[in-house]
């Protein structure tokens, strides 16, 4: 294989590959002094000239004529007057030779292995490539198309047909798949498996749901209204806390829309997830009364502390509080930093026994656990349901049971009494 034709096949592949010309000069020049080195232990004193476009190369072995008798006769940059003398019969000592190597002159099997590093070189630079384009993406929304459904993940191709993965927990519960399917995601991180780039895509992410609003809402892609933090069930319900830095828009109205006309492509989007935008605060107060909407609370106890917060409420409004399978609660204390406890409003009892009192029924353990979550006596576990105490505590649900039915024993003794 002579010059010309590896030069213009390495060309024609990078050119495939999108290398761009000072690259793919440098990976060229790169793979010839590998070779040089490999043959005479240094490249210092060559000259390689490529013109890719003709397919030329020129390799230039540069020495300086010495004596044959000289101590520097084995010197990689010195060369003896009879050998010098063979290439120009009137050379003489000092001068220096500059004498063309020819790619031949490397061997078949060393122009061959140079033809292969030079097509792997390519390979690592367009994997390097690819891994760079996607760290710089990362948060971004991007769209593929789906080329295979898997149980763990689905595998989805932009459009250079470069493979992109979306994992199963990274999946929407309700999404559903098929080849050909367009799909959007945001992507999540790029990692290198094996010397390969892996792009990890993520319906899920707090992320996607941002990028869908900055979409959907100008007001947040100028920067007008910001979104404080977003929480979420995926493909159940969310949570939105933005901000307005005018005073003139409302920045809830605008990122539900005219009749909801800017968030139901993005509910849709999201197989119909539920999305409560909620105004935010620097009152903690008030906004914890908005995280938990739409359940109205009559009063709550705030314990920066432990950050706990205990909120009471009309025995109707517990269950909007709580929500369906605790979603509305669990994402509430997401959304505001703080565990919040949720308690029936109950009547006041004058009269109240604490904890400590029940003792050789109670194991103290178990007292431990109702008090850790902040209930001390008797009428205060009362006022929480069987439910609220399996949820809130590690107690077994036999042990709540039996705790109940103790308490409410002892308090209809001393009612009778």
């Amino acid at each position: 294989m002579n010059s010309s034709v590896l030069i213009e096949s390495f060309a024609e592949f990078a050119k495939f590959k999108n290398i761009d010309r000072p690259t793919m000069m440098r990976i060229l020049e790169d793979v010839f002094r590998t070779m040089i080195r490999k043959k005479w232990g240094t490249d210092e004193n060559f000259d390689i000239i490529l013109n890719v476009e003709k397919g030329d190369l020129e390799i230039w072995r540069n020495r300086e004529i010495v004596d044959d008798n000289s101590e520097d006769i084995w010197d990689h940059d010195k060369i003896a007057l009879s050998e010098a003398q063979k290439i120009e019969p009137d050379f003489e000592v000092g001068e220096e030779v500059s004498e063309e190597i020819q790619l031949e002159d490397f061997g078949r099997r060393a122009v061959l292995t140079a033809r292969q590093t030079l097509i792997q070189r390519i390979k690592d630079m367009e994997k390097e490539l690819l891994f760079q384009k996607y760290k710089d993406l990362v948060g971004e929304i991007i769209s593929g198309e789906v080329y295979q459904v898997w149980n763990r993940e689905v595998l989805l191709l932009d459009q250079e047909e470069n493979e992109l993965l979306i994992p199963k927990g990274e999946q929407i519960p309700k999404d559903r798949y098929r080849k050909g399917d367009v799909v959007r995601a945001v992507v999540q991180r790029v990692e290198i498996v094996n010397g390969n780039p892996k792009i990890i895509l993520s319906r899920t992410s707090p992320a996607f749901l941002e990028r869908l609003f900055e979409n959907e809402v100008p007001e947040i892609y100028d920067g007008l209204i910001a979104i404080k933090k977003i929480v979420r069930e995926p493909g159940e319900r969310a949570k939105v806390a933005v901000e307005s830095f005018d005073d003139r828009i409302d920045p809830v109205g605008a990122c539900v829309g005219m009749k909801g006309s800017r968030i139901h492509s993005i509910v849709r989007e999201l197989e119909n997830e539920n999305i409560d935008v909620i105004n935010y605060t620097d009152n903690l107060e008030l906004y914890i009364q908005r995280a938990l909407s739409p359940a109205k609370i009559t009063s709550m106890k705030i314990d920066n502390e432990s950050g706990r917060v205990s909120v009471f409420l009309k025995p109707d409004q517990v269950s909007l509080a709580i929500g369906k399978g605790g979603q509305n609660i669990k994402l509430a204390s997401k959304l505001v930093d703080m565990e919040i406890d949720v308690f029936r409003e109950s009547e006041v009892y004058e009269e109240d026994i604490s904890l400590e009192e029940f003792t050789d029924e109670i194991e103290d353990w178990v007292i431990a656990e109702l008090r850790r979550i902040g209930l001390d006596t008797a009428k205060s576990v009362l006022a929480v349901s069987k439910e609220d105490l399996l949820r809130r505590t590690e107690l077994e649900e036999e042990t709540i049971e039996s705790v109940l039915s103790i308490l409410r024993e002892e308090l209809e003794e001393e009612d009778n009494q």
